[in-house]
């Protein structure tokens, strides 16, 4: 198998990847605004409201806030500084592009790594209200690394091999 043809299998398991973490995003997000919503009414309708909304709206809030960085990793949404990049030609523009998808693999690895220590650490520390562990809050962390490092492994490997990138391509929901 040639390496572009390992790119392009590569890149379709990254689009189905996204796609699968982009509806979970979008149904964390449901669930949080009904968590809300129901935290709103319980306060309005009663004096003492519903204590569990606000903890669980923050969970379901950052599971979502962090997932959705490999979304922005697929599609290149990611926050960037073009002002550089713009101004170089085209083949130090790709050198460098493929210099900082490296460099950003490694730095959510690293996360990835020490998100599994910080999640481990959670088993010994429990959430204010439902007196469950902080493991799985904290697993956010690694869990939402792995995946970006995987979507930005994914654009490093077709930006090397210059497949055509998938931003231009229809992607059928």
């Amino acid at each position: 198998m040639s390496l572009a043809a390992l790119a392009q299998r590569i890149e379709g398991i990254g689009r189905r990847l996204n796609r699968v973490v982009e509806w979970l995003c979008a149904g964390l997000i449901a669930v949080m605004v009904l968590v809300v919503w129901l935290g709103v009414g319980g306060r309005y309708f009663t004096q003492d409201g519903i204590s569990w909304t606000e903890e669980l709206s923050r969970y379901l809030m950052i599971w979502a806030a962090l997932l959705a960085v490999s979304c922005g990793a697929w599609w290149r949404e990611h926050v960037g500084l073009d002002l550089i990049p713009s101004r170089l030609p085209e083949t130090a523009r790709r050198y460098l592009k493929l210099t900082t998808d490296g460099l950003t693999v490694g730095f959510f690895v690293f996360m990835f790594i020490y998100g599994i220590d910080m999640t481990l650490e959670g088993r010994t520390q429990f959430s204010t209200l439902f007196g469950l562990t902080m493991e799985v809050p904290f697993a956010a962390v690694p869990v939402s690394s792995a995946l970006a490092a995987f979507q930005f492994g994914v654009r490093l490997l077709t930006d090397f091999v210059n497949l055509p990138r998938a931003e231009t391509a229809a992607v059928p929901y």
